[in-house]
């Protein structure tokens, strides 16, 4: 199977997904234990909960499970969040500090670079060929980083999660509007809470691409799975009428983005 899947658009908006993929090859999926054959901390449904909000965004997707390899992660494995609690760039663990991989298992040195180069490193190339795209084509390039992750874990963070997690690594990686449409289309949103820059304040993903006086801007949004899976647990189904409203936020704040890019490379 192909790591990456994309679908090119006219907008200067690129949606990426590093983490709605499930697939595993069969010889990794041997390997994880029952609970890490749960795929848990997958990003469910995400693909799907943006799909058609702006038919015009062009649209990066990796196909593969985290647990081959986490593509919103440092490729030289540096911590996002130095002091804090996370997973790497090959998770042992889950959000719930559970083993993954059965006893002995676990890939070694050798074989994480040789998935960073199968599977890292085609999804990010996708990724910066499509933003260099929009970018010649526009003068401006927007990534919006689409993630998502129960509400509660406690593993990461104290108490529930707001529903909408805004990251822009407090600014650096986008122009103040782009914060700013984000921040208040979500706190105008009917029984949402929002917050900015937060435990998720952007990923490798969205930290490494944002270079706003180049003229690439990227924003991450984390969503709480509350807020459109019916439950956070086995078997993560998604709820029609929950993400229905979800998607109307989701749509009105990507038009906003996308005119304000507009605006911007006028």
């Amino acid at each position: 199977m192909n790591p990456v899947q994309i679908v090119e658009g006219d907008s200067p908006v690129i949606l990426a997904a590093p983490h709605a993929g499930t697939w595993l090859p069969d010889a990794i999926a041997a390997r994880l234990n029952a609970n890490g054959q749960t795929l848990a901390d997958t990003d469910w449904h995400v693909d799907r909960l943006y799909r058609g909000l702006l038919p015009q965004a062009t649209t990066v997707t990796a196909t593969f499970h985290r647990y081959v390899i986490d593509a919103n992660r440092d490729p030289d494995g540096r911590s996002l969040y130095p002091g804090q609690n996370t997973t790497g760039l090959v998770p042992r663990v889950d959000f719930a500090n559970q083993p993954i991989w059965r006893a002995g298992q676990a890939p070694d040195a050798d074989e994480i670079a040789e998935r960073r180069d199968r599977f890292h490193q085609p999804y990010h190339a996708a990724l910066a060929a499509q933003i260099e795209r929009a970018r010649a084509r526009h003068g401006i390039a927007l990534l919006y980083d689409c993630h998502s992750i129960r509400s509660y874990v406690p593993f990461l963070f104290d108490g529930e999660l707001p529903v909408f997690n805004i990251g822009t690594d407090h600014g650096r990686t986008c122009a103040p509007i782009f914060e700013q449409i984000a921040a208040n289309t979500c706190r105008a949103a009917r029984d949402y809470d929002t917050v900015v820059n937060g435990r998720f304040r952007g990923g490798w993903t969205t930290r490494h691409y944002g270079r706003p006086a180049a003229g690439v801007h990227a924003i991450q949004m984390e969503l709480a799975q509350r807020a459109y899976v019916a439950t956070e647990a086995q078997p993560f189904a998604y709820a029609h009428t929950q993400a229905t409203r979800l998607r109307a936020v989701l749509s009105e704040l990507l038009h906003a983005l996308a005119s304000a890019a507009e605006d911007l490379k006028r």
